[in-house]
């Protein structure tokens, strides 16, 4: 039998903005647990949490201080297992946030680093800096008082971790250990290629692969873990070509990848089967399975990037893939990017940028609940604004309406419990601008063309990202399922 996780569609909870528990304006702990309700209703498998570990908040919980402890803003030990016991209780398996490449500059390691301490060899530390520069702009070096210099891939209060040595190591495998006796079910891994760096610090040419990103020994760490995880499941979140990002879904290291590509994909038909077949191949030849994405809490959010039509098409389009599908929070109510006023800001990308980095606030806004005050996010002053046309996508409101987006998906999360049950993907010949793929006796059709399609004749239909105000044709950017035994095609 295979592994839940490989076909699995977990829910991407945003904790800061999902339901705020204790009135401060932040979600928390408590907020989800209140909210698992609703989340088992919608019909996934599982919830992945952001980071929710013991931290100053300088990357909004990706600097952790303390790996085996619950940040107060969140709760504590204690609500965590109360978290982990309701989801169990509702059938739902949670993932949390691992965060390897670094930690926060308040962390005990590098406070004593900092003083001179033996700890220095944990992190990257050296005499000068190299030209390496960080993901959220600028160098990736900043000086300790002794005038030395730290590697940060990231912001300065994220001092990247020395991977190479022992302590490090056997510090993260107690870390999995303590978060599998409390119950939790797997992990993101977050940078996950970005553990093992050139011992040489060489410099980078332009237009080249840094080389901290996918170097061979991040892959014997991942084989290391898997002594500890059992059969849990880690996603690593790599990017790069498919048959690089597959390497770390082998069945020795995490087991699984985001198939990122899909998020750079244009709309038309013919780009999105290369990148499913490209994303097919590269994880089959590791025998895995690619776990699918529409959004996350980095990028803009799906209904911006596409419009709200096509948006959801892709989300019934990749729920009919073989392999997992990671649905972010919100999504399934068809939020939009909401506009953040510069003035308000808190995205350490775009603040230490200038804006010249996006700006990732817009698809982290607090999740609307109901139409009322505070739209059932918070009694008090959401973390960050919630826009005033909100309501509109009200949690509430959608589940009322057979025809809301949030409705359209629980029923396709229904039917694809037993529509897609093989592992098998075959395209049928069409029309252009027309996708056509067969799993079993069941299809997915997604018309990215102008132009009305027919449907095959005696097929059923279970599930259409449209009105189907005419029930014998798939509009322009709409997907529909559908199952019947193998029939000719007519465009």
């Amino acid at each position: 039998m295979s592994p839940w996780w490989r076909s699995a569609v977990v829910y991407q909870v945003y904790v800061r903005s999902f339901l705020d528990g204790d009135g401060d304006g932040v979600g928390d702990l408590a907020g989800l647990t209140a909210g698992l309700d609703a989340v088992a209703r919608l019909g996934v498998d599982a919830v992945w949490l952001t980071p929710v570990y013991r931290s100053p908040q300088a990357d909004h919980g990706y600097d952790v201080a303390d790996h085996r402890d619950i940040d107060p803003l969140f709760g504590d030990l204690a609500a965590f297992d109360r978290l982990v016991e309701a989801a169990h209780e509702r059938g739902l398996r949670v993932l949390m946030d691992l965060v390897p490449n670094h930690v926060s500059d308040q962390h005990p390691w590098f406070v004593a680093a900092r003083a001179g301490g033996p700890e220095r060899d944990l992190f990257h530390i050296r005499p000068r800096p190299t030209g390496w520069r960080s993901m959220f702009g600028g160098p990736a070096w900043s000086p300790l008082p002794d005038g030395d210099w730290y590697l940060h891939l990231f912001a300065p209060e994220q001092p990247d971790l020395n991977w190479a040595h022992p302590v490090v190591q056997a510090d993260f495998a107690d870390t999995l250990r303590f978060w599998l006796a409390r119950g939790v079910d797997g992990f993101r891994v977050d940078v996950a290629g970005g553990l093992a760096k050139d011992p040489g610090y060489g410099e980078v040419r332009r237009g080249t692969l840094h080389p901290h990103w996918d170097r061979p020994e991040v892959h014997d760490i991942y084989r290391s873990w898997r002594h500890v995880l059992g059969s849990a499941p880690a996603v690593a979140e790599a990017w790069g070509p498919p048959e690089r990002t597959a390497a770390f879904a082998r069945a020795d290291e995490l087991g699984q990848a985001f198939a990122f590509d899909v998020l750079r994909t244009p709309w038309p038909a013919a780009a999105l089967r290369r990148t499913v077949d490209a994303q097919l191949a590269a994880h089959r030849a590791v025998g895995a399975l690619p776990a699918w994405v529409a959004g996350n809490h980095d990028i803009a959010r799906v209904a911006t990037r596409l419009g709200p039509e096509r948006a959801l098409a892709l989300h019934l389009f990749l729920l009919a893939l073989p392999g997992a599908f990671y649905l972010y929070a919100g999504d399934e109510l068809g939020l939009p990017d909401a506009d953040v006023p510069p003035e308000l800001w808190q995205d350490p990308q775009s603040l230490r940028s200038g804006g010249r980095l996006p700006n990732r606030d817009g698809a982290r806004v607090p999740l609307p609940w109901t139409s009322g005050p505070g739209v059932g996010f918070t009694t008090g002053t959401p973390w960050l604004p919630i826009p005033a046309t909100w309501p509109v996508y009200a949690r509430d409101r959608q589940e009322a309406d057979r025809t809301s987006t949030w409705s359209v998906l629980r029923r396709a999360l229904v039917a694809r419990r037993w529509l897609w049950t093989t592992d098998d993907l075959t395209w049928q010949d069409t029309r252009p601008g027309v996708l056509v793929g067969r799993r079993g006796d069941a299809l997915v059709v997604l018309n990215t063309s102008s132009r009305l399609w027919r449907l095959p004749a005696g097929t059923t239909v279970v599930a259409r990202s449209g009105t189907g105000a005419d029930p014998t044709t798939v509009t322009p950017a709409e997907c529909v399922w559908l199952t019947d035994e193998p029939v000719r095609f007519a465009g």
